[in-house]
């Protein structure tokens, strides 16, 4: 799995505690009526996923401003190996040794990405 992918599967994939357990839902009494059609999914709220995993982490996280930590937070390597390999799979194509650089430019783009594939991000880490 790609890295991005994981940092996704990290924040998307987080259950609410309502939602761990369904409640049974009874089986249609007719089979003539069509189903009901599936709405679409919410949008997933990234930065209330983000801030409870900050709450609950013992280190300080900035994952607001810091590709860093915003990959410790889902569980994510975050060493410059990690950190250069996610800036080949986005399509960087700046200079892997300017890091202050490069990591500002994958915190935006990490972000953007997530907001673009249903993610609710706010608007302020989006400029």
């Amino acid at each position: 799995m790609s890295i991005f992918g994981k940092i996704f599967g990290g924040i998307f994939n987080r259950k609410k505690p309502a939602e761990a357990a369904p409640a049974p839902t009874a089986a249609p009494t007719t089979t003539a009526a069509a189903p009901a059609p599936t709405p679409p999914p919410e949008p997933v709220d990234v930065e209330a996923v983000l801030n409870e995993l900050a709450a609950a982490n013992p280190q300080k996280l900035n994952w607001r401003t810091s590709i860093v930590d915003l990959m410790k937070l889902v569980g994510l390597e975050s060493s410059l190996a990690e950190r250069k390999e996610l800036a080949d799979e986005l399509g960087y194509t700046g200079d892997k040794s300017d890091t202050a650089t490069m990591n500002i430019w994958l915190h935006k783009e990490v972000l953007a990405k997530l907001a673009a594939n249903g993610g609710k991000v706010p608007a302020d880490l989006l400029d």
